[in-house]
């Protein structure tokens, strides 16, 4: 795997979804890295990203409320483990499950293990509210796909702070995930 600096030279065979994501990173002005690698399926395939970009891709995770009325999208380290009863805590939740695909789709137009933060740019109605646990926001770079998984991206956290969430509308609430079993 290659570290390269922004899109593709040649585009061609790559999803719709994917230039859309370099469209909108290019007009906010945003410099980012890239490597293309095999379907990413699991966070350990991730490793061998992780080391190519020199950053730690996140968990993504797509989560909603037993009625289906409130939907999250769930940025958290890969080493820390997830547990429902904590976010559900966190955020004033009674219960917290994963999201079905067809949300995904519809909501971030992404497919399962491609969700990424990216996809908060095609969230126009705004039906996603962004968590981050704070451990994210400390490096000074995110990894993340562009919304589809055979390719990950090293953007600047402050670009996604300052530049992308902004355009997008989106505000983050930042959460003290435990590491622990107490909340």
């Amino acid at each position: 795997m290659i570290l390269l600096k922004g899109r593709p030279k040649d585009e061609s065979g790559r999803e719709a979804r994917e230039i859309r994501v370099y469209d909108y990173l290019d007009a906010l002005g945003i410099e980012f890295y890239r490597v293309d690698h095999a379907r990413a399926e699991t966070m350990n395939d991730c490793e061998a990203i992780d080391i190519a970009l020199e950053t730690v891709m996140c968990k993504n995770l797509v989560l909603c409320n037993r009625q289906h009325t409130m939907f999250y999208l769930l940025m958290m380290p890969a080493s820390k483990p997830f547990r429902t009863k904590d976010v559900s805590h966190l955020i004033n939740s009674a219960r917290l499950s994963f999201a079905e695909s067809e949300y995904l789709e519809k909501f971030l137009d992404v497919h399962p293990g491609s969700v990424s933060i990216m996809g908060l740019m095609n969230d126009k109605e705004h039906s996603i509210n962004l968590l981050i646990d704070k451990e994210v926001l400390e490096p000074e770079f995110i990894g993340c796909h562009p919304c589809e998984n055979t390719t990950s991206l090293k953007i600047r956290t402050k670009d996604i702070l300052e530049k992308y969430l902004p355009a997008t509308g989106h505000t983050p609430l930042i959460l003290d995930i435990p590491r622990t079993e107490e909340c």
